[in-house]
């Protein structure tokens, strides 16, 4: 490679320079998906720790350079376990490619009017409900949760499963490729307890915590007031009305929409 020019005794190259570009680029969206999260002050220790390991080699102290060697054994592991959350999203933009989103939307249309008839009818009965759209293939973690469904989506199906007598109701349902997969899953909570200045209920938490970890919508109906809200990658669009609702599904889970949907329409601020 062509010399571009010299730090000290360093001869630096293109190579160089690109190689440091993406060095820089991957630090930076790893920064971006934890810096309001806890998992950014494991990310300090986890720092230290090695810094500490670096002292102890480099000053030849053997007892604790031989218990760091003996952690760095499970290093990859537990990093992979306690950032997983954070990983996933990470992995969020590599799954949102048009070629992707060509599997599994055959009846997608039919299931946002379902949708759309149910949700207009719980909000007028102020009745509490949430339902997520998952868009990648794998959320078994979630639908284990609840109870299995396998089926068709309906209106009168969701509007049963969110009955305040159902023993379901409270749970999130899972809908995936117009099927309903399981209803009263438990969703993780977000840490995030204030949006917009507002109190987040258990509900919008929930909506919150999983778009924090799936590639998921999260459709919210408020029992106090039923106002509905939608989460995505970890933001939220509050007390939308019918025809928003509407429009942004159609934007965001089918083909018609398929070519903004890199385009995140959420913008996530926390107080």
């Amino acid at each position: 490679m062509v010399e571009l020019f010299q730090i000290g005794f360093v001869d630096v190259t293109l190579r160089d320079l690109v190689d440091i570009m993406v060095v820089t680029y991957i630090f930076y969206r790893i920064y971006q998906a934890l810096r309001n999260t806890i998992a950014i002050q494991l990310i300090l220790g986890l720092i230290l720790l090695m810094g500490l390991y670096l002292f102890t080699s480099a000053l030849d102290i053997r007892a604790i350079k031989w218990l760091l060697d003996s952690l760095s054994e499970v290093w990859l592991i537990a990093f992979i376990i306690v950032f997983q959350p954070e990983i996933r999203r990470l992995l969020f933009p590599l799954l949102r490619t048009p070629l992707l989103n060509l599997f599994g939307k055959s009846n997608i249309t039919e299931a946002i009017d379902e949708v759309l008839e149910a949700v207009q009818e719980m909000a007028e009965k102020h009745t509490g409900a949430i339902i997520i759209f998952a868009r990648e293939r794998n959320i078994t973690m979630t639908t284990d949760t609840g109870v299995p469904i396998q089926g068709q989506l309906t209106k009168e199906l969701l509007v049963s499963i969110f009955n305040p007598k159902s023993p379901l109701h409270d749970g999130a349902v899972i809908i995936q490729n117009g099927i309903v997969q399981a209803a009263g899953c438990i969703l993780p909570l977000s840490t995030t307890t204030k949006y917009d200045g507002r109190n987040l209920g258990t509900r919008h938490r929930a909506a919150l915590g999983i778009s924090e970890q799936a590639d998921v919508l999260a459709l919210v109906v408020s029992e106090e007031t039923g106002k509905i809200s939608l989460a995505e990658n970890g933001g939220f669009r509050m007390y939308l009305k019918l025809d928003e609702l509407e429009t942004t599904l159609r934007e965001r889970l089918t083909l018609e929409g398929s070519g903004e949907q890199d385009k995140t329409l959420f913008s996530f601020s926390r107080s």
